[in-house]
C-alpha cells in the first residue's frame, strides 16, 4: 500500500527529452506544459490496484516529443512501511523468473514482476500488471520508495490509461497471493488454475526427445525408443517430438510438413505403428510461437499459402498474425491431427516483445498471439504445453490452456543444475500455480540426481516426463510415480516452499522445505513435506504438520519418514526435527491420526496414500479399498487381532517395524480390500 506522499515520475520522450514531474499526494495528479499525469490506488476485494493515466498534448503539423520505446515511464512510489525482508521474482532472461532474496527496495533486481514483502505483523504480495498496451515491472528503488518502470516496446504514444499493480496483505503469503491473482485474472478475463481443464494425456507418464537427441531427431530414433520402453515395461503413454523435426532454413519455418530427410514418410505411419504396437496412446510435437525461432521464411511456400494469416513486422520478421493468426495455427494443427499428432508444446512465448517491437504494443501482441494459438489448438482439444513464457504479458494472456512450464530447462551436464532447477520451480510456483498447472520439465532417469528429480516430480502437481536417450531408461526411478498403466499419482497443486522458507535463500543456509496435499480416502486430505539441502554443509531442519496449510485438521498426526521407514506422532504444532547431510533430501508423509490406524497405501509410491480410495471404520474394524497391488503399509499404536485381504486371512504374513505394519498385496492391477480387526 502506497503512502500518502508525493510520487516522483520520470517520462522519457523521443529525441532525448526527459520530463521530471512530482505528483502531489493531496491531488494525485500533475499538469504542466501540456502533460497531465494521474496516479491512483483503489481498494477492491481485499486488494489495492494502482493505476496511471497520462496525456501529452500534441501540436498539429509539428514535431512532437512523445514517449520513447524503452522504459518511457518510471515512477517512484512511497511505501507506508519498510519490509524486513523481500523475495523478488524477477525475469533473469526473457523466459523465466527466479527469486532474489533481499532486504531493501534498493536491492530489488530489474524486471521484477512479483514481489513478496515480510513485515513484523503480516506479509504482502505485489504483482506488476500487463495492461492493454503497457507492462509494468519493478526495479531497484530508494530507501522508502519502490521503483516501477513501464514499457510497450513501441515508441510514439502520447496517452495511456493502464493498471500498474495489484497488491494485498494477509497473515500468510498464500492468502495474499491468491487474492492478488484472482483480481488480476478477473481484470484480464482469464481463468484461474482450478477452472482450467488438464488434458487427459498429461495425467500419464510421458517421454520427450529433447535431451535424448536434441535437434538430431529422426523416425528411426523415435521408433527405437518406443520399442525400448515397451521391452522394459515402462508405462509411457505419450511421446513428444521436440525441436529438430521441422522443415526449416536458418531458424525460419518453410513448411508445415516434417523434415523429409528425418521423417521420409511423414508422421502418419510412424504414429499409427507405435500406437498399435506399444502402450503409447498420444503423440505431440514442438514448435516456437512464431512457427520457428525466427518466424516464417519469406517467399517460402508456407509464406505464400498462409499470407492472409501472417504479419510482417517493421524489422522484416514474418509471424503468425495477432489479428488473424488463429487460421494459421488451425491449418497447421488440422494437418498434424490427420498425421496422428494429439498435442503441441509451444516454445519461445516471451519473445513477443522482440518479435513485435516498434510494430505492436507488447500486451496487445501477446494477447492476440495467445488467443490465436488457443483458437487453433481446438483441433488438439486444447492440449498445449506453454513454454518459455513466464513474462507477465504471457501469463495473463492465455484464456484457457492449462499447462505452463515453470522453470528453465533441465540441463543434464550443468554443474549445480539441480539446485537452480529446484529453486526456480519451488519459488515460481508461489504465484504461477495460481493460474496454471505447472510443468517442472523433463529429467533423465540415469543421472546422478535422478532420485532427487523423481521425488520432485512426484510432488510437483503437474506433468511428469523424461528425456532419456536410447538404452538409458531406468524403470525403477519411475515406478514410485505411476500406477502400472502409467497413470500418475498427481498431488493437488504445485509444491510450494513452507512459509518459513519464503524469505530465506536455501542455497546460502538452511534447507528448502516443500509442501503439498492430495486426496486420502473419500473425504480427507493427506500431505507431505520434502526436504532438500542445497548447501555444501550439513544442516538442521524442523517442520510442523501445521506447515501444510491444506492438510486435514486433527489433534495428532503421523509423520512417516519415507526413506527411513520409521514413524512418529505429533500434535499439529509439534516440531519434527532432524539433520540433513550436504546435498541430502528426504520425504515425509503426514497423515491425520484420527483413527486407530493410518493407511499409508502403496509403500513403493512416493504419494502412495493416494492409492487409498476409501476408508471405513466401526468400533471393531477398519476397512480400506486400495488401488492396485504392491507393498501395503499402515501405521498404528497397537497390533491388530486379524488382517484380511479380500476376505482372506493374512494375519501371519504381516510384518511389523515399530509403528509400521506391512504386507504384500496379491499381484494384479485390480482393487484390493484391506480389513483390520482390532482387539476388544
Amino acid at each position: 500500500m502506497m503512502e500518502k506522499k508525493n510520487i516522483r515520475c520520470q517520462i522519457f520522450c523521443q529525441r532525448g527529452k526527459r520530463i521530471d514531474a512530482e505528483i502531489p499526494a493531496d491531488t494525485g495528479w500533475y499538469e504542466k506544459d501540456g502533460v497531465r499525469i494521474e496516479v491512483t490506488e483503489d481498494a477492491m476485494n481485499g486488494c489495492w490496484c494502482g493505476k496511471i493515466r497520462l496525456n501529452m498534448k500534441n501540436e498539429s503539423c509539428r514535431g512532437n516529443q512523445n514517449l520513447s520505446m524503452e522504459k518511457p515511464i518510471r515512477l517512484y512510489i512511497p511505501m507506508t512501511e519498510r519490509p524486513e525482508k523481500i523475495t523478488a521474482m524477477y525475469l533473469y532472461n526473457e523466459w523465466w523468473t527466479r527469486p532474489a532474496f533481499v532486504e531493501s527496495f534498493e536491492e530489488i533486481p530489474e524486471h521484477t514482476q512479483v514481489a513478496f514483502f515480510q513485515y513484523k505483523d503480516r506479509v504482502s504480495c505485489m504483482a506488476l500488471m500487463a495492461g492493454r498496451e503497457f507492462k509494468t515491472s519493478m526495479s531497484g528503488g530508494t530507501e522508502d520508495e519502490i521503483c516501477l518502470e513501464m514499457t510497450a516496446y513501441l515508441g510514439g504514444q502520447r496517452c495511456l490509461e493502464e493498471p500498474l499493480y495489484f497488491s494485498a496483505d494477509a497473515p500468510v503469503l498464500e492468502e495474499a497471493v491468491h487474492r492478488v491473482f484472482a483480481e488480476m485474472a478477473k481484470y484480464k478475463g482469464i481463468r484461474m488454475r482450478e477452472e482450467r481443464r488438464i488434458p487427459e494425456m498429461f495425467q500419464y507418464l510421458g517421454w520427450c526427445s529433447w535431451d535424448a537427441f536434441y535437434r538430431e531427431i529422426s523416425e528411426d530414433k523415435v521408433r527405437q525408443k518406443a520399442e525400448e520402453l515397451l521391452e522394459k515395461k515402462v508405462p509411457v503413454k505419450w511421446m513428444l517430438m521436440d525441436d529438430g523435426w521441422l522443415s526449416v532454413q536458418e531458424e525460419l519455418l518453410c513448411d508445415f510438413a516434417p523434415d523429409q530427410t528425418k521423417f521420409p514418410d511423414g508422421f502418419r505411419k510412424m504414429t499409427a505403428d507405435i500406437k498399435e504396437k506399444t502402450e503409447v496412446r498420444w503423440f505431440g510435437v514442438w514448435h516456437a510461437l512464431g512457427g520457428y525461432w525466427g518466424g516464417i521464411a519469406p517467399g517460402s511456400v508456407l509464406d505464400q499459402e498462409e499470407s492472409p494469416y501472417l504479419y510482417e513486422t517493421v524489422n522484416g520478421k514474418i509471424l503468425p498474425s495477432p489479428q488473424t493468426g488463429e487460421r494459421f495455427y488451425r491449418d497447421w494443427y488440422q494437418r498434424l491431427r490427420r498425421d496422428g499428432i494429439d498435442f503441441v508444446k509451444v516454445d519461445g512465448q516471451s519473445a513477443v516483445p522482440y518479435y513485435f517491437e516498434n510494430s505492436l504494443p507488447v500486451c496487445e501482441a501477446a494477447e492476440g498471439m495467445n488467443q490465436a494459438l488457443e483458437g487453433g489448438a481446438s483441433y488438439m482439444d486444447g492440449a498445449v504445453i506453454n513454454c518459455m513464457g513466464m513474462a507477465m504479458e504471457n501469463i495473463l494472456a492465455r484464456p484457457s490452456s492449462a499447462i505452463s512450464r515453470n522453470s528453465d530447462d533441465f540441463v543434464p551436464d550443468k554443474e549445480g543444475g539441480f539446485a537452480e532447477h529446484l529453486l526456480q520451480n519451488a519459488y515460481n510456483s508461489l504465484y504461477h500455480n495460481e493460474i496454471y498447472c505447472c510443468d517442472w520439465d523433463m529429467f533423465w532417469t540415469m543421472h546422478e540426481d535422478s532420485r532427487k528429480h523423481s521425488l520432485l516430480r512426484a510432488i510437483s502437481g503437474g506433468p511428469v516426463y523424461v528425456s532419456d536417450q536410447i538404452g538409458a531408461t531406468d524403470p525403477e526411478v519411475l515406478r514410485p510415480l505411476t500406477y502400472e498403466d502409467g497413470r500418475l499419482l498427481i498431488m493437488n497443486h504445485s509444491a510450494k516452499p513452507t512459509e518459513d522458507c519464503i524469505f530465506a535463500d536455501p542455497m546460502a543456509d538452511g534447507v528448502l522445505k516443500l509442501h503439498n496435499t492430495a486426496s486420502w480416502g473419500t473425504c480427507e486430505k493427506g500431505g507431505g513435506i520434502a526436504v532438500y539441502n542445497l548447501t555444501e554443509k550439513e544442516q538442521l531442519f524442523a517442520f510442523r504438520p501445521a506447515d501444510i496449510p491444506e492438510l486435514e485438521e486433527a489433534e495428532q498426526y503421523w509423520i512417516f519418514d519415507y526413506f527411513g521407514r520409521k514413524a512418529v506422532s505429533l500434535g499439529r504444532y509439534g516440531s519434527y526435527e532432524g539433520t540433513m547431510e550436504k546435498d541430502g533430501f528426504a520425504w515425509f508423509v503426514v497423515l491425520p491420526k484420527n483413527k486407530r490406524s493410518a493407511c499409508l497405501g502403496l509403500l513403493n509410491k512416493y504419494v502412495g496414500f493416494m492409492a487409498v480410495e476409501s476408508i471405513c471404520e466401526n468400533e471393531t474394524a477398519e476397512t480400506a479399498v486400495i488401488q492396485e497391488s504392491g507393498a501395503l503399509g499402515w501405521l498404528a499404536d497397537r497390533e491388530p487381532k486379524k488382517v484380511l485381504i479380500d476376505s482372506v486371512d493374512v494375519t501371519k504374513e504381516v510384518q511389523k517395524e515399530g509403528s509400521l505394519y506391512t504386507i504384500s498385496l496379491p499381484e494384479g492391477s485390480s482393487r484390493k480390500v484391506l480389513s483390520i480387526l482390532w482387539q476388544e
